[in-house]
């Protein structure tokens, strides 16, 4: 019973914190609050590690040791609420289930957070304000879709070849881009929703106009927006930021398609950004 408890927190030279929280279990997640003008937004995490293996990714390298509870998803949500007088009435309150493991493969656990997330009895958030991004594991999407009360969903595409995705993302040896694709286009969008899909541009990798013009290609038929995400570099990713021109003549090619934005990178002096949580301590 009751909140994680605060294990260290670090600061950010823009505002971000990064909040490592310890379990029941002596285990410990990290959760950030990055604050911006109109908006908070919670990124949350849904296991202890994660065991899907993305090679961009720090939090790839701890592996997965488990699931976390509802309790403990939403337990991060209430910590950070409290700790900075947070209150959901604001309208201004978001939470992304992009922190440490994949949400899908916790998908009991998430759906039941979402629920007390939502609930008007519970914190009351609406469900527009909740996004979980997921690696792309397709028989959960499909789980996910049936489900009554879910939050929005976010893909992580970072390729634009399937090849070019089993290098990067090796679940897509299990689940296949096109299939994803075929997931992605049966999926139940409601009435006001858009599927969201994010690309991490690594140099000189995924980021030239051509892959540009792939993932137009590949996100024709959907009704969808594109988030990219040049590379949050940390210690042993083989993979180098992309200059910013690139990132603005990619966008410039996919947003004569589809809404495109550039995710401006927060908090990446405290390792708190995009794919840098692995529980650093510095």
């Amino acid at each position: 019973m009751g909140l994680p408890q605060l294990v260290t927190e670090f600061h950010s030279s823009d505002g971000t914190r990064r909040y490592l929280l310890g379990l029941e279990d002596q285990r410990t997640v990290e959760t950030v609050l990055m604050p911006e003008e109109g908006r908070d937004t919670i990124c949350i995490s849904s296991q202890v590690g994660c065991p899907v293996n993305c090679q961009f990714c720090l939090t790839a390298q701890m592996g997965l040791e488990r699931n976390l509870t509802a309790g403990e998803i939403v337990g991060q949500v209430l910590f950070v609420m409290q700790a900075h007088q947070l209150a959901t009435e604001s309208g201004r309150l978001n939470i992304v289930m992009m922190g440490m493991g994949e949400p899908l493969l916790n998908l009991p656990n998430v759906i039941k957070a979402t629920r007390l997330l939502t609930d008007p009895k519970g914190i009351g958030l609406s469900p527009r304000r909740i996004t979980l991004s997921t690696a792309g594991i397709i028989p959960k999407i499909i789980e996910l879709g049936r489900e009554p009360v879910r939050p929005k969903l976010a893909i992580s595409l970072n390729a634009s070849t399937e090849e070019q995705r089993r290098e990067l993302m090796p679940i897509t040896r299990k689940y296949s881009l096109k299939d994803l694709l075929s997931a992605c286009k049966a999926y139940p969008l409601r009435t006001w929703e858009k599927l969201t899909f994010e690309y991490v541009l690594l140099k000189g990798v995924n980021d030239t106009d051509a892959d540009a013009r792939r993932v137009v290609k590949l996100l024709a038929n959907l009704n969808a927006k594109v988030n990219l995400i040049a590379l949050n570099p940390g210690p042993e990713i083989p993979y180098e930021t992309p200059d910013p021109e690139r990132v603005a003549s990619f966008q410039q090619i996919v947003r004569r398609a589809m809404p495109c934005f550039i995710r401006k990178p927060r908090g990446l002096d405290i390792y708190a950004a995009c794919g840098q949580l692995k529980r650093s301590t510095g």
